[in-house]
């Protein structure tokens, strides 16, 4: 068998195991077709991390009741069951003798106890109850920002690997292309074997490289399963358009949206009024409490003696007390409590300072990355749009024998890397105006 023949056999065998790899991803991809939105939906409904918040927060909402709080009484129904033997000595006319006595009583009651008054300490208590509420619901806000913003990259990285895929099944169709040509030139004598070598491992090279990428897409494609909580191993295949987002943003008017709407800046309010609520509920101990007791007891009482006679009593009583309890001393307790409350609030507004100058600094060092990536962005559409042309050209040139393969191969490479830098640069300026829109707590709006 002649090189040349062993050259056309390995060619039709490498390019039959890639079309049928192209017809696989036509097949795969064409299970389940999804935009961004549909994913969103569904993570939000899946993802295990939403389902725990989603559940301490109905578990806040249970507790906020004026039940919780200790506004009402204690209602208590109970039986008390008795039973007694006694064996009793007996002296009569200097005699004595033993008897039994078989004792039985049975005493259902009710008893109510309620504090009606402990200084304020109902009102303080419901009122931290509905803080924690509205804590817990935040709570939820910010793990329903922090899912999309984990959906939104990872649903744009599968659209990354998307494009990186088309755009080497491009040059590696090119690459085809040119082996084919070169193949004719070489069976009429106008290539040599050196020719058909090299193009053959271009060939070869950006075949490795599509079926590298292929295995890159499927890889975030199961991350983005992961990411919904998905276990059907459904073939997701995203249908949005792959562009950037070109906003343009002004520093202080991202800083006022952030100080009212950042999520996490807004939990630290909340839980600042907790801890205010906190020094009145420690002053309520300086207040006396006042306390009602009251019920119903009923006994029923029967006396067997032995030979056998007996005897039965009942009683009923009724009653209602007021009791009036203040702590004139007890070691200065009431005092530290309330001073470490205070301290505790003191705390919390270091902490909003904290948070408040941290986010502004994340917020500026956000704004500067978008800003970077805004400029690497228009650089690199420059590039690729003057790569595109030169590759157009180059082709030309090559069939006309101007250049030869070396060169065309060269700028097919310029293209590759300028259309990966170009996908890179558009990939990072999305994620750089969902960390903006994360920051600020625009998300969920720019998302819903």
């Amino acid at each position: 068998m002649t090189i040349r023949n062993i050259i056309l056999v390995l060619y039709i065998v490498l390019f039959s195991t890639l079309n049928s790899y192209s017809q696989r991803d036509s097949t795969v991809s064409d299970s389940l077709n999804v935009e961004l939105s549909d994913v969103i939906k569904m993570s939000l409904e899946n993802n295990y991390q939403m389902k725990i918040t989603k559940k301490n927060h109905e578990s806040a909402k249970i507790d906020n009741t004026w039940g919780s709080s200790g506004r009402y009484p204690t209602i208590n129904l109970g039986v008390n069951f008795g039973n007694r033997l006694d064996n009793t000595e007996i002296q009569t006319q200097g005699q004595s003798s033993r008897v039994d006595m078989t004792t039985n009583s049975i005493s259902p009651f009710v008893s109510l106890n309620w504090v009606l008054f402990n200084g304020f300490a109902v009102i303080t208590t419901k009122r931290n109850l509905e803080l924690q509420e509205q804590v817990s619901e935040q709570s939820l806000v910010v793990q329903i920002e922090t899912t999309l913003q984990d959906v939104v990259q990872s649903y744009y990285k599968v659209l990354l690997e998307k494009e990186k895929l088309t755009v080497i099944r491009q040059v590696m169709k090119l690459s085809h292309d040119r082996y084919k040509y070169v193949l004719n030139k070489k069976e009429f004598g106008s290539a040599v074997t050196f020719d058909v070598l090299q193009v053959k491992n271009a060939f070869l090279t950006d075949s490795s490289n599509y079926l590298l990428q292929k295995l890159n897409y499927e890889n975030s494609i199961r991350g983005l399963s992961l990411m919904m909580g998905d276990s059907s191993q459904v073939f997701y295949n995203p249908t949005d358009y792959f562009a950037a987002k070109t906003d343009t943003f002004i520093l202080s008017d991202l800083e006022s949206k952030m100080l009212s709407s950042n999520k996490t800046l807004i939990n630290q309010y909340l839980y600042q009024n907790i801890l205010e609520n906190n020094i009145k509920l420690q002053k309520s101990s300086l207040y006396p409490t006042i306390s009602l007791s009251s019920g119903l007891d009923y006994s029923n009482r029967r006396v067997s003696y032995d030979p056998g006679s007996t005897s039965s009593s009942y009683a009923y009583d009724v009653y209602a007390n007021l009791s009036i309890q203040y702590t004139i001393f007890s070691g200065g307790a009431k005092k530290r409590n309330i001073k470490k409350a205070k301290i505790q609030q003191d705390i919390g507004e270091l902490q909003i300072s904290e948070i408040k100058r941290t986010l502004r600094n994340n917020l500026i060092s956000a704004l500067e990355m978008y800003n970077a990536r805004m400029q690497l962005y228009n650089v690199a559409l420059e590039n690729f749009e003057s790569a595109k042309l030169n590759l157009q050209i180059a082709e030309d040139k090559f069939k006309t024998g101007a250049i030869n393969s070396f060169n065309y191969r060269d700028i097919q490479m310029l293209y590759l890397n300028t259309s990966f830098t170009k996908l890179e640069s558009i990939f990072n300026l999305l994620n750089s105006h969902t960390a903006l829109m994360r920051i600020t707590g625009g998300i969920i709006s720019e998302y819903n």
